[in-house]
């Protein structure tokens, strides 16, 4: 009996050390981006520390006329970031859309908070490629607001995407997104 019960045993643990390698080596042939807007150069620099920890492309989501400091003040109703966060219709242009989006399965969506929730341009981006069998998953900068609400609004806004949780990466150490980076993968 404990001869049976040892070679049990060891088919279980060679069975679940098989599946983990399997797993692993399924994770390594998956392609990541790592896709961001940044205004002020914060979000970037977050980005950029993801994807070496991912092992993931990088890609600026980049508005087709630049913010200026003006742009930006959310104190003024009239700035442009004001007008457009105001109109939920509203979609900035960007430069640069990326011709290989269908060689990525996971993409990670970033951008700073504002107004509670992403930036209007990251609808542009989403809006413009397919994300059909593809895993997609927000993270945020933020002064004081938290990802909940902007989460909750591109979940409902694209409830056909594979949305995993996000995150706010206010302050993460590389030991902080190396965790997250395996949770999701």
């Amino acid at each position: 009996m404990k001869k049976l019960v040892l070679m049990l045993t060891a088919l279980l643990t060679i069975s679940l050390s098989a599946c983990s390698q399997s797993n692993k080596r399924e994770n390594k042939d998956m392609k990541v981006l790592v896709a961001y807007f940044s205004a002020s150069g914060v979000t970037k620099g977050v980005a950029q520390q993801l994807a070496e920890v991912a092992g993931a492309d990088l890609h600026e989501i980049k508005p087709a006329q630049p913010y200026t400091d003006a742009d930006l003040d959310w104190r003024n109703k009239q700035s442009r970031s004001s007008v457009e966060m105001q109109d939920k219709s509203s979609r900035p242009a960007i430069t640069a859309k990326l011709q290989n989006m269908k060689d990525y399965d996971v993409i990670y969506v970033g951008f700073p908070i504002w107004w509670y929730t992403c930036p209007t341009i990251i609808n542009t981006f989403m809006e413009a490629y397919n994300f059909q069998r593809k895993t997609v998953i927000p993270f945020a900068t933020s002064g004081g607001s938290s990802i909940k609400k902007a989460c909750e609004d591109l979940k409902a806004t694209y409830p056909n995407i594979n949305w995993k949780e996000g995150k706010l990466l206010n302050h993460a150490s590389k030991d902080d997104l190396k965790k997250w980076v395996e949770r999701n993968l």
